[in-house]
C-alpha cells in the first residue's frame, strides 16, 4: 500500500508501517522536501518520492499533540480558559450559594 494522502502542513499523519505519528512542518518546494515532527519531539525529512512509496494516512490530531513542541502557551493553542466566566466571589452574597 502505498500514500495517497498528500502533505498539507499542520496536519497530522501515521505512519501505518512503523506505527509513528508525525504532522507536517514545512515543505520546500524548491529542495522537493517536506519536514515533519514525530509525537515524541524528533524531525524528520522526505523528499516527495519517498512520501507516496510510504504508507503514511491522514489521522486526527493527537490528543496529547503539543508534547514535541517546547514552551507553547495556551493562546497558541487556539483556545484559552479564562477565568471570566467565573463570579467574583467579593460581588456574591450568601443568597447566591445558596441557590
Amino acid at each position: 500500500m502505498t500514500t495517497v494522502a498528500d502533505p498539507i502542513i499542520d496536519s497530522w499523519y501515521k505512519d501505518l508501517e512503523n506505527d509513528l505519528m508525525f504532522k507536517v512542518v514545512a515543505i520546500d518546494e524548491n529542495d522537493d522536501s517536506i519536514e515533519v515532527q514525530y509525537l515524541n519531539g524528533d524531525i524528520g525529512e522526505y523528499d516527495r518520492e519517498s512520501w507516496y512509496n510510504s504508507t503514511f494516512d491522514y489521522i486526527e490530531d493527537p490528543e496529547d499533540w503539543t508534547a514535541p513542541f517546547d514552551d507553547i502557551e495556551t493562546d497558541d493553542l487556539g483556545y484559552s480558559d479564562t477565568d471570566e466566566h467565573k463570579p467574583n466571589p467579593e460581588d456574591m452574597d450568601i443568597d447566591d450559594y445558596l441557590d
